[in-house]
């Protein structure tokens, strides 16, 4: 699919001065060997515009340094996770062309802090989503096909202790990605009904279903639409999105394989190198 160099983030009102959106945009940007301190004493619990507007942030420096967005994710869609980490609403990111891992022959364990991985399905779109009422109808027209997919998701922050500020400044808390190969129109499948089992090596460490996401992938796809376009970054065709996880996500340290079995669309595998430099 074709990437996009557009910036895929709103320019977020917040009160907070521009030197709390630096401060800490810095120190996210600092956490490369060894995560960081949470941002929440910069930003506060509750102040989401101030959050998107560090993601902005690095999403601008990020493009201007070469990189091309080429979708998004949506996060914290499912009840699971949302417990897991203590927040209770999705939240979004951006995908780049580098996140993209699925030629690899192993996911680079170097690139990657304190990594999890979660199951979901990927949409593909074939129609921006610009205009119109962003029903169901819309919605569901605009997809050109999904396959099976594992975030592998990963937090600047030590120890996971993140707020919703934390992870949406951090770009949703952002990783890697892989993409199965069997992709599917969704003529011939139904989002909502995908049973997930995700393992690690031959143990089932997590499971879920289509259900779990918001109650329908498709209909965290429609929340990212509308948010997106409220925010002045519409949706485009060719950009692959994320749904969200279908279950508890799962650490996945060095070494480590898994697998995720999703009813009708397949499997999808990751291996993590032992190998921990980039």
């Amino acid at each position: 699919m074709p990437p996009t160099t557009s910036t895929a983030l709103p320019n977020s009102s917040t009160a907070l001065p521009n030197s709390s959106i630096q401060a800490a945009a810095e120190r996210l940007t600092a956490a490369t060997a060894r995560p960081c301190a949470p941002v929440r004493d910069l930003l506060g619990t509750t102040d989401i515009g101030a959050a998107y507007a560090v993601q902005q942030l690095l999403t601008d420096r990020r493009l201007a340094a070469g990189g091309m967005v080429t979708g998004r994710k949506i996060g914290l869609t499912s009840p699971a996770v949302q417990q897991q980490l203590g927040v209770d609403q999705p939240d979004f990111g951006v995908l780049f062309a580098d996140m993209d891992v699925t030629a690899l022959p192993e996911v680079p364990s170097g690139r990657l802090l304190q990594p999890k991985a979660e199951a979901e399905i990927a949409f593909e779109l074939g129609a921006d989503l610009i205009d119109g009422d962003l029903d169901d109808t819309q919605i569901r027209a605009a997809v050109a096909r999904a396959a099976a997919a594992l975030e592998i998701v990963d937090s600047r922050i030590a120890d996971w202790d993140i707020t919703i500020t934390d992870t949406v400044a951090d770009n949703g808390s952002s990783g890697l990605y892989v993409l199965g190969e069997n992709w599917l129109t969704l003529a011939e499948f139904e989002p909502r009904d995908v049973v997930m089992r995700l393992y690690s090596g031959d143990a089932l460490v997590s499971e879920g279903t289509g259900a779990a996401c918001l109650g329908d992938p498709l209909q965290a796809l429609a929340w990212l639409a509308r948010t997106a376009r409220e925010y002045g970054q519409p949706l485009r065709a060719g950009q692959v999105i994320l749904s969200g996880a279908l279950g508890p996500m799962v650490p996945t340290p060095p070494g480590t394989t898994v697998r995720a079995e999703l009813s009708t669309l397949g499997t999808v595998t990751a291996t993590f190198s032992k190998d921990t430099h980039s």
